[in-house]
């Protein structure tokens, strides 16, 4: 006979309590990456929606841009760090291969030894993070989880590539996820398509750095990049709203990955998202930040008010692998 294991016992729900970003100081117009390449402003602006991005100085790393957006989350949260039991990081632009560089947050913020992970899935990290984060609580190994998206992009972009050195920028966005009486987190919609994998790549793996002499960086097949966004996306976005139970009209908000505006209009459109449903457009002065983006487009729209603390949101983010990952959510 074998032996019993008890139950865990964690919170019915989970539910995201707090909001926190950081972006870094120096705000880069579309004239700064007009210097290297081909292009113009306008060009720029039609194909992407970008207008500015941020990037990061030598202080800003990783570590410290997730420290800052971490502390926001906290105080947002009404928690301290002594509370948080778990620390997951999503990026793809810290260079360690190891320690994780979530334990170095998880110490620097003052938590009581927290499981302190990384993960790495592109621009679907934050996605990730949250379905780990709510699987903790709920699963009752910690009451407060700390999910931080975090980018220095402008470490990985190619400058002279005129198909992608407007793209990119740096930030860090958090949100802590904790105990819920209620659903407010409905159920993931996630995969992965890693037969397209090479439409989003590094040019050269680390290994093989010092025979080209090239620093690696980010590149992508613009065109099959919007396709696979635009149609299979919302096919993505229309099951998660499916699996929550939410109907286009029961919607207030929608922020999707901040990769490109033209495809969040597409994805507006062929979802049939009602007028009176908020739409995340932060790419126009933080370009594309992969893992961060959502958390700064959420962080963003309840600061300024287009957003309300209660409202019911769809995120949805996509990007190498190609991964994907979204669920609606009751903003905190």
């Amino acid at each position: 006979m074998s032996t019993k294991i008890k139950p865990s016992k964690g919170a019915p729900y989970a539910r995201i309590l707090g909001v926190g970003g950081y972006r870094p100081v120096r705000v880069v117009p579309n004239e700064v990456i007009l210097e290297t390449i081909d292009s113009s402003d306008e060009w720029i602006r039609s194909r992407s929606g970008i207008e500015t991005r941020h990037w990061a100085n030598d202080e800003e790393t990783v570590a410290a841009m997730s420290i800052e957006a971490s502390g926001k989350a906290i105080a947002d949260a009404g928690i301290s760090a002594e509370q948080i039991g778990g620390v997951i990081v999503s990026t793809v632009s810290h260079f360690k291969q190891t320690p994780a560089v979530a334990t170095e947050i998880a110490d620097k913020l003052g938590t009581n030894k927290a499981a302190a992970f990384d993960i790495s899935a592109g621009c679907a990290g934050f996605g990730y993070g949250l379905t780990l984060a709510k699987g903790m609580v709920v699963e009752g190994s910690a009451e407060y989880v700390l999910v931080i998206g975090v980018e220095r992009l402008s470490d990985l972009t190619d400058l002279e590539d005129r198909a992608t050195a407007f793209l990119f920028g740096d930030g860090a966005g958090a949100v802590v996820v904790g105990p819920s009486k209620e659903p407010a987190m409905g159920p993931t919609v996630w995969g992965s398509e890693g037969d397209k994998s090479d439409t989003i790549k590094q040019t050269v793996p680390w290994n093989e750095y010092d025979s080209t002499g090239k620093f690696p960086a980010i590149t992508q097949e613009g065109q099959a990049v919007f396709r696979w966004a635009v149609f299979e996306m919302a096919k993505v976005a229309q099951q998660a709203l499916d699996a929550a139970g939410i109907a286009p009209d029961d919607l207030d908000v929608f922020i999707p990955h901040q990769a490109n505006e033209r495809i969040i209009d597409s994805m507006v459109k062929t979802l049939k998202l009602p007028e009176h449903v908020t739409v995340a457009r932060d790419v126009r002065t933080t370009g594309n930040t992969s893992a961060a983006s959502i958390p700064l487009a959420m962080e963003r729209l309840l600061a300024t008010g287009e957003a309300k603390s209660g409202d019911t949101a769809l995120v949805i983010g996509f990007g190498a692998g190609l991964v994907y990952a979204a669920t609606v959510v009751t903003l905190p």
